[in-house]
């Protein structure tokens, strides 16, 4: 599925001002504050790169996301291409580094939940909407 246009123009404005315009995400209705980062994966299938414009949390020294695609059945492609091969990079806001992926699980995914559920609410919403269909994954991100 091809990303939409303001998500790529997003992404080109971050990679642009090493993240001066773009690490802080107003929201679409541009009434929030959301950090963002770029996420880089390795296609399971093709082996090409893609990157996508992702909410964040931290957690100590780790990077936290969620793979809601709000609240639909199934997994987004990246979490796909990272479940396949946990080796990622990352970007945020100038820095760039490799990291590894692992998805959450247990009280550590209930609280990383709680965590990013704080800096973005709307992911409450996609998991009622989810929770019939699949768990929505909590992945963490360490430095390699």
């Amino acid at each position: 599925m091809a990303q939409r246009d303001w998500v790529v123009e997003h992404m080109k404005r971050y990679r642009e001002t090493g993240g001066e315009d773009g690490h802080i995400w107003k929201g679409r209705d541009g009434n929030q504050s959301l950090p963002c980062l770029i996420l880089t994966t390795t296609g399971r299938r093709s082996g090409k790169k893609f990157d996508t414009a992702l909410i964040y949390g931290k957690d100590g020294d780790n990077y936290v996301i969620v793979a809601s695609v709000g609240g639909a059945p199934k997994s987004p492609l990246w979490y796909e291409n990272l479940a396949a091969n946990p080796q990622v990079e990352l970007q945020v806001k100038a820095d760039k580094f490799a990291a590894t992926a692992r998805t959450a699980s247990g009280e550590e995914r209930a609280r990383l939940w709680t965590m990013m559920a704080e800096i973005f609410p709307t992911y409450d919403a996609y998991h009622e909407k989810a929770k019939d269909h699949r768990e929505i994954p909590v992945v963490v991100m360490e430095r390699a």
